[in-house]
């Protein structure tokens, strides 16, 4: 006969976990309810099934995509508030999954849970597949006694948050593959093309010499021919050096508040920063995470610099009796219209209400300037391409026209 581990509830409201021998799962349920116990969840434990089940799923490679993330959020709190037990809850979800990281720390989380764990507590446990943020969001759910509800706006939080990136991205896309072919087709010619013309040029005698267009084309072709390898060693250099600058925190702190004045793409970065910002402590605020804890969370969620210094202070000014408006002011991190919107928000103490429509507000601002931008850069982009394969062109004729000038 199976044997069934179970967690109940006796009539005084002590949790009890115990094990019990039954024909079927139906007759488990039976036995403990003939013993006056409220059943809160049960499993059947078969021998060694655990062990080989774990053993499966040893080797996990990658992390837990957003997309991963905000599904399961979503549907754990369907069936949360379907009123299916958590642990039955969490068996259905991960039972649905292929091998994966979350798969694998769900048979966890499971077993914790079984044992006397928290949801929050036995997540903490997995930093790699959920957030700080994720951790004490739920947490506060748990304490409030609405965790299905927090599931879900936990879910629509990721889903926004995950959209405004892939816009993002997706604008950045096109113009920064375009400026790569360019280059790579630029490139080429100047390496290959252009060496057949000096070639051609040194056994044609040119009176008075070749023009400065096509020097200085042959210089930047010989160049090239002689140090090709820095067309790759240059960025990776840039890049390697920029992550070394950027862990010396007040290097980071400027360049990431330089970023901000980038044009037009110094607009994209600060009110996607901000609204990822806004959008986070106003999920944390409406779960019920006290405001000291909800800024910390924040800030440990934020990457850029400057938004962090200006968290801190915000933190500095709450936790002496003042308030998010003043130290937000002094930052200059945002616009004035965002500032005035969360002193509203402060005064008529409805501060989460209104940092999520700051957020919805500063990401249509986003979406506006990424479509103009995208309509703005692919004329650009043509005529970048255009002129410079049309400088390389003129300078390569400009010596045979000359001697033909010079031969008429």
């Amino acid at each position: 006969m199976p044997t069934f581990k179970f967690a109940a509830i006796d009539k005084t409201g002590k949790k009890v976990k115990n094990t019990i021998i039954a024909n079927d799962i139906n007759n488990a349920r039976e036995k403990i309810r003939e013993k006056n116990l409220y059943l809160s969840s049960i499993k059947e434990v078969k021998k060694g099934a655990g062990d080989k089940k774990k053993k499966s799923m040893g080797i996990t490679i990658g992390g837990v995509s957003s997309k991963q993330l905000n599904m399961f959020t979503r549907q754990l709190s369907t069936l949360i508030n379907a009123d299916v037990p958590i642990v039955r809850s969490l068996n259905i979800l991960e039972t649905q999954m292929k091998p994966c990281l979350l798969k694998k720390n769900l048979m966890t989380i499971v077993d914790d849970i079984e044992n006397g764990s928290s949801l929050s507590g036995a997540m903490v446990k997995h930093k790699r597949a959920f957030s700080k943020i994720y951790v004490n969001t739920i947490k506060a759910g748990e304490i409030g006694g609405m965790l299905d509800q927090i599931l879900l706006r936990l879910a629509d939080f990721l889903e926004k948050i995950d959209r405004l990136k892939k816009r993002i991205v997706s604008a950045l896309a096109y113009p920064v593959s375009v400026i790569v072919i360019a280059t790579g087709i630029i490139a080429g010619i100047m390496m290959f093309i252009i060496p057949s013309f000096v070639k051609m040029f040194d056994d044609m005698e040119v009176e008075g010499g070749l023009p400065m267009m096509t020097q200085i084309v042959i210089f930047i072709s010989d160049f090239l021919v002689a140090y090709w390898y820095y067309l790759f060693g240059i960025p990776i250099g840039v890049l390697i050096f920029k992550k070394l600058l950027s862990k010396v925190r007040k290097i980071k702190y400027f360049m990431d508040r330089a970023s901000f004045r980038i044009p037009v793409f110094g607009k994209i970065i600060n009110k996607a920063a901000v609204s990822g910002v806004c959008r986070t402590l106003a999920t944390l605020t409406t779960a019920g995470v006290p405001i000291l804890d909800a800024l910390t969370n924040t800030k440990d969620a934020t990457k850029n610099e400057a938004l962090v210094v200006a968290i801190e202070d915000i933190g500095d000014s709450v936790r002496e009796g003042g308030t998010i408006g003043d130290p937000l002011r002094k930052s200059k991190v945002t616009e004035e219209i965002v500032i005035n919107m969360v002193e509203v928000g402060e005064e008529t103490g409805e501060l989460d209400k209104m940092l999520v429509k700051v957020a919805d507000n500063l990401d249509s601002e986003v979406d506006a300037i990424v479509d103009a931008m995208t309509s703005l850069i692919e004329p650009l982009l043509i005529v970048f391409l255009g002129g410079a394969i049309g400088f390389i062109v003129i300078a390569m004729f400009m010596p045979l026209i000359k001697l033909m000038q010079s031969l008429g």
